[in-house]
């Protein structure tokens, strides 16, 4: 399902942000500070920028492919996959409960449909994007690959053995995206561990990088448009984007506490207060 109106998306933002906050509340565990930052992300991405079948072919041959890999926000990714789809709504209940599909981090032996990599462990989705691209481009297919990583993720040193190997190779038909939060567990990124000028690294890599607010629909779409323009001229291309962890919950935006916490009754009632019921709650 595609749709074309700003409005329209805005309001899947906000049924989604809501399935967020009851999923996390439900079993009490989870990540709900960076699911929030990035729905406006995957709601771009699944109901507007990619080609992508909901049916679901393993194999992905002819439409572009999405990985995630900082799995730990699993709850955006489950809840865009249902409202786009892929599963039905109700199964969202079952999130992180005993023999459910949706386990905390995705996985692939239960099947669920939209999952075609086991994630979670940080500094690997990039490596399996591109080795997805290249696939592509071997049979032909001249669809995207898409993979989004977190900014503490660029702490660990495989993501830029891939980002070397990338652009070396000119793996052209990848967008890559770092949600730029500059939160991870344990602080703010930049008391753990510094990224100083991220852009420019990934300049010096090889990378066409491009630059978005990821909790502006119109900045991410005409971003997100721009790098696609930006394919198949010999070189990667990332998309550098800044969102607050939490957004949409005021009293979880911006704290890396929230990264990994589960609201309690009184502050899911609260945030619950904030998000504008839409498509109608599971």
């Amino acid at each position: 399902m595609k749709t074309e109106s700003i409005n329209d998306l805005q309001r899947i933002c906000s049924q989604v942000r809501r399935d967020i906050v009851r999923m996390v509340h439900a079993c009490q565990s989870g990540h709900p500070g960076g699911s929030l930052g990035c729905t406006e992300f995957f709601v771009a991405l699944y109901f507007k920028v990619m080609n992508h079948h909901p049916s679901f072919n393993m194999d992905g041959k002819g439409e572009d492919l999405f990985f995630l890999s900082n799995g730990h926000i699993s709850p955006v990714w489950y809840s865009v996959l249902a409202r786009s789809g892929y599963f039905k709504p109700e199964e969202l209940g079952t999130f992180r409960k005993m023999n459910s599909r949706l386990q905390g981090h995705p996985a692939t032996h239960e099947h669920l449909p939209g999952i075609r990599v086991a994630s979670g462990s940080l500094g690997q989705g990039l490596s399996v994007a591109i080795g997805a691209a290249q696939s592509k481009k071997l049979n032909g297919d001249d669809c995207l690959v898409y993979v989004l990583m977190g900014d503490g993720e660029q702490q660990e040193g495989q993501i830029w053995e891939a980002a070397m190997y990338g652009a070396h190779h000119k793996v052209d038909n990848l967008i890559a995206t770092i949600d730029y939060n500059g939160q991870q567990i344990d602080g703010p990124v930049n008391e753990v561990m510094s990224l100083k000028n991220l852009k420019a690294k990934w300049e010096a890599f090889g990378w066409t990088v491009v630059e978005s607010d990821g909790n502006d629909l119109e900045s991410l779409l005409t971003t997100l448009e721009k790098a696609k323009n930006l394919t198949r001229l010999g070189k990667p291309v990332l998309n550098l984007m800044t969102t607050a962890m939490g957004q949409g919950v005021d009293f979880m935006m911006g704290s890396h506490k929230w990264h990994g916490v589960a609201p309690n009754d009184d502050e899911f009632a609260k945030a619950m207060a904030q998000l504008e019921e839409t498509l109608g709650d599971y």
